[in-house]
C-alpha cells in the first residue's frame, strides 16, 4: 500500500474535507555508487565535525542559518516547529482560476488526493463542481518544511495537486524571447506550419522511453557476462544554411517515411571473442 507523504484538511469555504496525499509520479534511475578505484570499496560520507575532530551522530546535528562567514542563527526542531502555518494541517482553497490561465512554467511536483471516509461525499461536491465549471483551485499546502502554493485540478475521476514555484522563483534569462531581427519569410513559415501539422499526433506518453538508462541497464547486464557494449551512434549535425531547403527535404523525408518502428536501446551486448587455444582445445577434446 502506498505511503501518504501530507494528511490534512481540504477546505474550501466552510466546506472541510479530510485528505490524504500521495506521489503521483517519481523519478526512475539506475543509481551508480563511487567506489574507490584501488580496492572497490564503497566511499562512505560520515558526519564530521572539523573541530572536535570525530564523527558525530545524527542526534548532535542543529540547523542554523549563516548570516555572516561562519557566524549563525542557531534553530532546534522545537524552535522550528512553532513556525508551522496553518496551511501544514489545513489547505485552504483561496481562490479558483482557469487552468489555461496557469503556465507550466510554474508546475513542480504532482500528487493524488484521496479522501478519507468522512469526506467522500464533500469530495465528489467540490470534484464535480469543478469539473462542470472547468476551473481549477489554488491553495496553499506545508510539507517538508516548505509551504508551497499549489494548484488542485479534476483528472481521471479524482483531485490531482501540483506543488508551483513562487513568482520570485521564476527565473529570468536576458536572451530569452529576443527576436534579433530574425524574421522569417512567409513561405518559410509556410513550410513550418506544413511539418508541424507533418509531424502532429495524439500525445501518447507511453511510445517514449528512457533510452540512457535502457543502456546503461543493457551495459550493467553485458558487464556481468564479460561482454563488451557498443557505443551507441549519434547523428552528424550541421549547421542550417539554407532553411528553405532544410525544410523542404524534411518535409520530402517524412512524406517518404513509413509507419514509425519502435527504436531498441542504442546500446548492444557483443560477446567477446574466445582466445584461439580454448577453441583449439574444445575441438580436439571433441
Amino acid at each position: 500500500m502506498a505511503t501518504s507523504v501530507w494528511k490534512g484538511h481540504l477546505t474550501f469555504g466552510l466546506v472541510s474535507i479530510p485528505i490524504r496525499l500521495f506521489a503521483a509520479a517519481r523519478s526512475e534511475r539506475i543509481s551508480l555508487n563511487q567506489l574507490h578505484k584501488v580496492c572497490h570499496s564503497r566511499v562512505r560520507q560520515p558526519q564530521f565535525c572539523p573541530v572536535c575532530n570525530r564523527s558525530i551522530e545524527r542526534s548532535e546535528i542543529i540547523k542554523g542559518y549563516e548570516y555572516e562567514k561562519d557566524q549563525y542563527v542557531l534553530f532546534t526542531e522545537e524552535e522550528l516547529d512553532k513556525l508551522d502555518p496553518p496551511s501544514a494541517r489545513t489547505m485552504e482553497i483561496l481562490q479558483f482560476v482557469k487552468l489555461d490561465d496557469v503556465d507550466p512554467l510554474y508546475f513542480d511536483a504532482s500528487y493524488y488526493a484521496t479522501p478519507e471516509d468522512a469526506g467522500k461525499k464533500a469530495y465528489q461536491l467540490l470534484l464535480s463542481a469543478m469539473e462542470e465549471s472547468g476551473h481549477a483551485a489554488i491553495a496553499k499546502l506545508y510539507m517538508h518544511q516548505r509551504e508551497y502554493i499549489v494548484v488542485i485540478r479534476p483528472r481521471a475521476h479524482g483531485l490531482t495537486i501540483h506543488t508551483m514555484y513562487y513568482a520570485d522563483e521564476i527565473r529570468s534569462v536576458s536572451e530569452y524571447g529576443q527576436k534579433d531581427g530574425a524574421e522569417p519569410k512567409e513561405q518559410e513559415r509556410k513550410l513550418a506550419l506544413q511539418l508541424i501539422e507533418s509531424l502532429s499526433a495524439p500525445f501518447e506518453p507511453q511510445k517514449y522511453r528512457d533510452e540512457y538508462r535502457e543502456s546503461l541497464r543493457a551495459m550493467i547486464t553485458a558487464k556481468l557476462k564479460g561482454q563488451e557494449v557498443a557505443a551507441a551512434p549519434h547523428p552528424q549535425l550541421a549547421p542550417v544554411v539554407d532553411l528553405m531547403e532544410a525544410l523542404k527535404k524534411s518535409l520530402a523525408g517524412k512524406a517518404g517515411k513509413q509507419a514509425p518502428v519502435e527504436m531498441k536501446p542504442p546500446m548492444r551486448a557483443v560477446p567477446e571473442p574466445a582466445p584461439a587455444r580454448k577453441r583449439a582445445g574444445k575441438r580436439s577434446a571433441g
